[in-house]
């Protein structure tokens, strides 16, 4: 089942860490060796509920 907030675009690692359960530090981590499904604009990184629910197996792909 698909949520409205599933395509919601979420800003910055601190608020994607959230999402994914990690720490802004270790999301950083992640973002910058492009392992997480996320795309840099401007200086600030951004992804949607959507992306990472499929990385982390909470959604399958459609």
């Amino acid at each position: 089942m698909v949520e409205e907030d599933d395509d919601k675009i979420i800003w910055g690692a601190k608020a994607i860490g959230q999402e994914i359960d990690r720490t802004e530090r270790q999301t950083f981590h992640l973002l910058e060796r492009g392992l997480l499904p996320a795309t840099k604009v401007g200086d600030q990184w951004t992804s949607t509920r959507r992306r990472l629910r499929r990385m982390f197996g909470g959604e399958e792909a459609a």
